[in-house]
């Protein structure tokens, strides 16, 4: 172990997490495009910040059809971003500084380019090597017709028809995202071996754990049934003016049962390590008893949480939220893990600034939404105080402690998001939260390269927003959150623990006491309310000094 990272088995119990997308975080060979030099070169502003640990995006092989989600070899690195030794060194330094590092891991799907789906394609239909993924004959006279009515989370139908090797149409493989992008079998033992090697292989190279890509995708119903209108999650009806989720029900290609033997023997190998290695899940479940089964003793230890993700700023929905994860998690004794914003949604600045709060995580479900861009960063201020008051584990996305907004403008020739590609333009997907980090300077690349041409193109706009610009000014979000982190690693209320809902509570408040001593307050209305008894230790916005907490803000007292 090296000697800056704490020893405590349990870290991740309370843990900031810092999520690192790699070719936007900083730029080490000048070719435009983030890489692990650049990472270590930059690893100090993680460490000023306050983070325990940082979580890297992939950093394998890959085509690049999705920002390496597509990937190609699960235990090399990508040359773009570097080499093996490379990535050793970086998780070594990083632990010296004492941060954990945690890699992705994508088990759904892998690259076309992988080789085993080139062997699948060669080998013809009915070869064994076909066997590792799905692939059905079509329906149709001619095998013509997909064979299911399956669609792709990046739009289109989630089946393509392969050209066999005697050049004949044949048979559909299916691909729930890109259709570079082919569907594991977890029924082949292959799959399962190999997943189980590429684990110990980075757990042996040093990393600390994995965040699980989809996790609840792996398995698909015997058949392959069709959907039949079938929607997951099901959109929440209006009951007595309130949206509630429908009873759950059973999905032919999300959330099934089987997944939970795999995760068993994976905690297994975790396990097996001194100290043991960890797993947070990307677990899109809309229900909170379904998300739980993941945190079971024998299976992962944490799993994000999307419906605090998503929750829109609004009182009542953000009350039952919370109220609902951690009662939730309390059954299980795991700690909740509370994201604000990630690679995959619209920055929360951006989220928070919509005049009218629905429910929209995805750029194409915000446009042409009224926005308050000073409105989004009062909100995102308060959020972040709220979600670092909460009991369990917080992620944050580089880039938010910043304030950065989404870049929703983006030439089109710029885009590189398959849902942009795949929906014919009218899905502008998620390049607007992936835009290369300022760091310094006043044009672009502020910093980020020594080239401009930076592989999604920085707003001309972002002077203000660099971290030399904001570093030392103590109003800016930076040293808001380097502040606010502070106190949370200081104060022994603040990380794992339990919450008591106070009194005074409402559709425009949340007002809730830690032990020892400390009370969160968060006025989500736009007018003042009467402020708690309480010393204040840190405020999202100035307090008037007559004893109110102003609209859209959140302070952290000491009772």
């Amino acid at each position: 172990m090296s000697a800056g990272v704490k020893s405590s088995a349990d870290w991740w119990r309370d843990a900031v997490v810092y999520q690192v997308y790699i070719a936007s975080f900083a730029d080490g060979d000048g070719d435009g495009l983030g890489d692990i030099a650049g990472l270590r070169a930059r690893l100090d502003h993680v460490v000023a910040l306050g983070a325990d640990a940082i979580w890297v995006n992939p950093w394998y092989p890959s085509p690049m059809a999705d920002a390496g989600y597509d990937i190609s070899n699960h235990r090399a690195i990508d040359p773009r971003f570097g080499t093996l030794d490379d990535a050793r060194e970086l998780i070594a330094v990083a632990q010296e500084k004492g941060l954990r590092v945690l890699l992705d891991l994508v088990p759904n799907h892998c690259s076309d380019q992988h080789p085993w789906f080139r062997q699948a394609l060669a080998a013809g239909p009915g070869a064994a090597a076909r066997d590792r993924f799905l692939f059905r004959d079509g329906r149709g006279v001619d095998g013509e017709l997909p064979p299911n009515d399956w669609t792709s989370v990046f739009n289109g139908p989630a089946w393509t028809r392969v050209t066999e090797p005697d050049g004949s149409p044949g048979q559909w493989y299916l691909h729930l995202f890109a259709a570079e992008q082919p569907d594991l079998n977890w029924n082949h033992p292959d799959v399962r071996a190999d997943f189980e090697q590429t684990l110990r292989f980075w757990f042996d190279l040093g990393a600390d754990g994995f965040r699980i890509d989809v996790a609840n995708a792996l398995f698909k119903e015997a058949g392959l049934p069709d959907l039949d209108g079938r929607r997951y999650p099901p959109p929440r009806v209006e009951v007595d003016g309130e949206l509630v989720r429908p009873p759950w029900a059973a999905h032919p290609h999300w959330d099934r049962d089987e997944v939970h033997d795999v995760y068993r023997t994976w905690r297994a190998i975790a396990d097996s390590y001194d100290p043991p290695k960890v797993f947070v899940a990307e677990a899109w479940i809309d229900e909170p008893s379904r998300l739980s089964r993941y945190l079971r003793p024998d299976e992962l230890h944490t799993a994000f949480n999307p419906g605090y993700l998503i929750t829109p700023w609004d009182g009542g929905q953000l009350r039952r939220t919370l109220v609902e994860t951690l009662a939730e998690h309390s059954a299980t004794s795991t700690p909740p893990t509370w994201v604000l914003s990630n690679h995959d949604v619209v920055r929360h600045t951006s989220r928070f600034a919509r005049l009218t709060q629905e429910p929209g995580f995805w750029l194409k479900d915000l446009r042409g939404r009224p926005a308050d861009p000073q409105l989004g960063q009062l909100r995102a201020r308060a959020s972040v105080l709220l979600t670092l008051a909460l009991p369990g584990s917080v992620y944050l996305y580089q880039g938010e402690e910043l304030g950065l907004p989404e870049v929703e403008e983006l030439p089109p020739a710029a885009r590189r998001d398959p849902t942009w590609y795949r929906s014919g333009g009218t899905d502008p997907g998620r390049d607007g939260s992936r835009v290369p980090l300022p760091w310094e300077g006043s044009v672009p690349p502020y910093g980020f390269s020594t080239t401009p041409n930076t592989w999604l193109p920085q707003p001309p706009d972002w002077k203000a927003l660099t971290v030399e610009a904001q570093t030392g000014d103590p109003s800016s979000m930076l040293e808001f959150y380097r502040t606010a982190l502070r106190l949370r690693r200081a104060l022994p209320a603040l990380g794992d623990g339990e919450v008591t809902w106070l009194p005074g509570s409402s559709e425009s408040l949340i007002l809730f006491d830690r032990a020892p001593g400390f009370r969160c307050v968060v006025n989500i209305g736009s007018e003042p309310v009467p402020m708690p008894s309480g010393r204040p230790l840190l405020a999202s916005r100035a307090l008037p000094g007559d004893h109110t907490l102003p609209g859209n803000a959140a302070v952290w007292l000491a009772t």
